[in-house]
């Protein structure tokens, strides 16, 4: 059931926004966690990809701004505290990754949303990781280290993100064949 508001509008069905909401929620924070992931190295940074941005972007697709920035926020605690390196910053990035992503997925191919909307949190991660490294760390590291580390994590999130927005993109698609919407 749909519902107009006073321009005449047809608002999204609440419930089915919720459910979206709460299985992506579940989906990210599963889709975080290190069996799923996949090991990689970059220069001499170990790291994994994660696929928890994926259910951000669906989110944030099919709910719009504010299913993805709930998703993002809701759906980024286990990766804030158990992905590493743990730095607690995360959720509010992925909230800004979801948010934009609803935002740019008005007018944009989910592929084009997911890569703008990362666009849009580069600086937050950037700034907020050169904080954390340098400051709130027990054994903080010198500037110059800590810059390098986020670019090495600047670089694993773009790769992290170019996957996920195309497998959003393919995901959506076939979602829209099979008349699956909100």
């Amino acid at each position: 059931m749909d519902f107009r508001n006073n321009e005449g509008l047809i608002l999204v069905n609440k419930t089915k926004t919720l459910a979206l909401v709460a299985v992506m929620v579940a989906l990210a924070n599963i889709l975080s966690t290190p069996p799923i992931a996949i090991p990689i190295t970059i220069g001499t940074f170990p790291t994994e990809i994660h696929f928890s941005q994926l259910a951000i972007f669906i989110a944030g697709i099919l709910g719009g701004p504010a299913a993805g920035l709930i998703t993002g926020a809701v759906g980024g605690v286990l990766s804030s505290f158990f992905v590493l390196p743990r730095i607690p910053f995360i959720i509010g990035g992925l909230a800004i990754l979801g948010a934009a992503t609803g935002f740019f997925a008005k007018r944009l191919r989910p592929l084009f949303a997911g890569i703008l909307a990362w666009l849009v949190q580069v600086p937050y991660v950037a700034v907020t990781d050169y904080v954390w490294f340098t400051t709130f760390l027990p054994r903080t590291m010198a500037p110059e280290a800590a810059w390098t580390l986020v670019g090495y994590l600047l670089v694993k999130l773009t790769i992290e993100v170019v996957i996920t927005s195309a497998l959003a993109e393919v995901i959506i698609t076939y979602l829209k064949k099979a008349g699956i919407s909100l």
